[in-house]
Order: C-alpha cells, then sequence, then structure tokens
C-alpha cells in the first residue's frame, strides 16, 4: 500500500556485507540481495533522500539526506558500524559534504555513528538525548544540544528540530523540512514489518523517560506542522492520516488498560486481560504492564 518514491539510479555496493565499523570490531550484517536492494537510497523529494531502515536490530532506523549546494545535513545514522555505509550512499547521489547530523533519539540504531561523524560534521539532539547517550554509555553525545526547538539553515535549505513532549523516549526530537512539507519522526511514528517479516509496535522507553500515556498528546503537537510527507523512524512513507491513525491505535491501548483497571485487573494480570491483536501491534506483556504502571502511579 505505501510504497518508497524511487530514485531512477540506486546506488550500488562494492561487496554485501563489507562495511566495517571504525568503533568496536562489529560488521555490518550480512543481507540477501533482495534485502540489500531495499536498503539502497532513493529520493523523497527533490533534494531529500532516505536511506531505508525497517527495525532496530538489522537495519536500523531510516536516514534522512537533505543535499543542498553548501553541503549535506542527514538525520539519523544507524549503528555504531554505519559510518562507512552511510557516507557511501550519500556519496552516490552529491559530492556535497555532511556538515549536520540531527539526532530524532538517542538509541543506537539512530545515533549509533554519532561519533564517527564528529570528526567533519556537527551533531545536534534534543538536551535529553544527550543526557540518555551519557547515561547509557553511548559513544558520540550531541555537543550542541536544544530544548524546544532549533533550526539549521544550509545552502537553500531550511531544517528545523522540535521536541513536542514525551513518547518513545523523553528527547525525541522531529526533523521538519518546511518548504518540502515533510517530517522525521524518529520512533515516535513507526510502520511496517522488520526484515525478517515480523510487524513493528510501539515501544515506550520508560528506562529513557519514554511515556505511553503522554505520546498522544506530543503526536498531536507534531500534526500542528504543515506537512504532507512523513519519514517515519522505520518503515516505508507516510502521511499525515498514518500519523493520526497510530495515534488512536495508541489511545486504544491506553483506554484498554484503563477499562480493565477499572473491572479489577492487577499488574500480574493486566496484559492477560488487554488485547491489542486486532491493532496489528504485538505488543509485549511488560508494554502493557508499563501502561498500568503509569495509570496507577500516585
Amino acid at each position: 500500500m505505501h510504497k518508497w518514491c524511487r530514485l531512477g539510479l540506486l546506488a550500488t555496493l562494492v561487496g554485501i556485507g563489507s562495511v566495517f565499523t571504525l568503533a568496536g570490531g562489529q560488521q555490518r550484517p550480512t543481507f540477501t540481495p533482495e534485502q540489500e536492494a531495499r536498503l539502497q537510497i532513493r529520493e523523497v523529494a527533490d533534494g531529500l533522500y532516505v536511506i531505508p531502515g525497517f527495525d532496530g536490530g538489522q537495519s536500523g532506523g531510516n536516514v534522512a539526506v537533505r543535499v543542498t549546494s553548501d553541503g549535506v545535513i542527514i538525520v539519523d545514522n544507524k549503528f555504531p558500524y554505519s559510518f562507512s555505509f552511510i557516507t557511501e550512499q550519500v556519496r552516490s547521489v552529491t559530492d556535497q559534504p555532511i556538515k549536520y547530523v540531527l539526532n530524532t533519539h538517542h538509541h543506537g540504531d539512530h545515533a549509533g555513528s554519532n561519533a564517527d561523524f564528529m570528526p567533519s560534521a556537527e551533531v545536534i539532539g534534543h538536551k535529553n538525548a544527550r543526557t540518555n547517550i551519557i547515561r547509557n554509555n553511548q559513544t558520540g553525545p550531541p555537543r550542541v544540544t536544544f530544548t524546544n526547538e532549533t533550526a539549521i539553515f544550509l545552502g537553500e535549505a531550511e531544517a528545523q528540530a522540535h521536541h513536542f513532549g514525551r513518547g518513545h523516549t523523553n528527547g525525541d526530537a522531529v526533523i521538519y523540512f518546511p518548504d518540502l512539507r515533510t517530517v522525521h519522526t524518529g520512533d515516535l511514528f513507526i510502520y511496517g514489518e522488520r526484515l525478517d517479516g515480523s510487524t513493528l509496535a510501539p515501544f515506550w522507553d520508560f528506562g529513557n523517560g519514554g511515556s505511553a500515556i503522554e505520546w498522544p498528546q506530543t503526536l498531536t503537537s507534531l500534526m500542528t506542522l504543515d506537512f504532507d510527507t512523513v519519514i517515519p523512524g522505520h518503515g516505508p512513507l507516510m502521511t499525515k492520516a498514518d500519523i493520526r491513525n497510530f495515534r488512536s491505535k495508541l489511545e486504544t491501548v491506553i483506554d484498554r488498560v484503563n477499562n480493565a483497571i477499572a473491572a479489577g485487573a492487577t499488574r500480574d494480570d493486566v496484559a492477560s486481560r488487554v488485547d491489542t491483536t486486532d491493532l496489528d501491534w504485538p505488543l509485549a506483556p511488560v508494554r502493557i504492564q508499563n501502561v498500568f504502571d503509569e495509570l496507577t502511579a500516585p
């Protein structure tokens, strides 16, 4: 139903699985030819590309690439071993250098290559994302942070970073390209299947300030921006209507847990009393317990 916009000339890699990290000695996973084809950079709009990502385990998050006459802005950077892969993909569409890296949040499948980009690019993230990176002993905490919003002006392009509240974490940033009416939501909004075919579901990261019950309002604030095209944290290009549907499903989960509590559910049995199969979200029992904990907190 939702398909990527196609790029006439797809980038090619020199050998599948041949990209190595500069830190930790980890190797980029080996993909099938079909999977590798799905991970190639492709055009979204004039001057905007995406290096696709479908999960947090193999392919990482979606990387937005904004090409300008004065350099490149990227949003997120996948895993600690992804620096070479990303730079090769960017070079396939422009000779301009990467000058700015915007983090949507701190998780290692989105901000894992921060440190490798820092010698030649400025990394920017929400102040809580920086705190989370440091607390979790990750490399590359952003040297430039913001609280509510900031903007980068490079060449003819503007990239705005907005923090609308808690959801996936307490440091989520939405990146907005106003001239292209496009947003990158990070994991505040995800959709589709992982490379292994399993279905994605939202993850409220309580250990890093996430909130299930505040998430819908955060999405409501996000939708005050004027956009048509959505680059989710993982998955294919989407629309504002898809975010509304995602928000509605979040609200349904919260309502069902609330109703279960009113009917006498305990933390131990609440997951067995809340069914989400009709939402096509395979939520682990602990995620339902997280919602229970939020709703019953003093």
